[in-house]
């Protein structure tokens, strides 16, 4: 690997292993191999913008990770019900697994209140989650997926996502399980459609 590389996977260790704001250009360094702390403003231009990088870097893996799981576990078998239960099983799980991610992830949404290019970033990820999510969930490609379908569908998977994810992280022992955000799902539709 180069200097850049190596600043890469080192910042991701460090958010993982320090978080977002702790992460100093000195602890970088140390984890990229003591690739020289100069190297980061030449390849990335600074501290937030290797983090950036990193995390982004990060949660592009963890999509595809997510969807290579939910292929490799799709249950032709299966009723949609079955289906959802089980996509929301595995996500929930790797929240659980990467808890110190979705924490780095937590710490960049505050960042980006003062990072303009942190936010477009931050949003062009959410974009691409809506629609990744949509795809999952109604078992279409996502290049053929109506926008209306992702405005609706995908944003509210992703409030769920965001929502279940700050509850494991916090609270995990009530935190809901895939059970249990498909009979909250169903009680939510009953009400109205009652």
């Amino acid at each position: 690997m180069g200097n850049r590389e190596d600043l890469l996977a080192g910042a991701r260790r460090c958010l993982e292993e320090k978080g977002w704001a702790r992460t100093t250009v000195r602890d970088i360094s140390a984890a990229a191999g003591g690739v020289s702390m100069a190297a980061i403003g030449y390849h990335f231009g600074s501290r937030e913008e290797l983090l950036n990088a990193a995390l982004l870097e990060a949660m592009a893996e963890w999509g595809e990770e997510i969807g290579a799981a939910l292929a490799a576990a799709h249950d032709p078998d299966a009723t949609p019900a079955q289906r959802y239960e089980a996509l929301w099983s595995q996500m929930i799980s790797s929240i659980a697994e990467r808890r110190t991610l979705w924490l780095a992830n937590l710490e960049a949404m505050v960042q980006a209140e003062h990072s303009p290019q942190l936010r477009e970033q931050l949003v062009a990820g959410q974009r691409e989650g809506r629609r990744g999510l949509t795809a999952q969930l109604t078992g279409g490609d996502e290049d053929g997926i109506a926008e209306h379908d992702v405005r609706t569908v995908g944003s509210v998977h992703l409030a769920l996502l965001l929502g279940t994810m700050t509850q494991w992280l916090n609270d995990p022992e009530y935190a809901p399980s895939g059970a249990d955000l498909l009979d909250g799902l169903r009680a939510i539709v009953a009400h109205f459609d009652g």
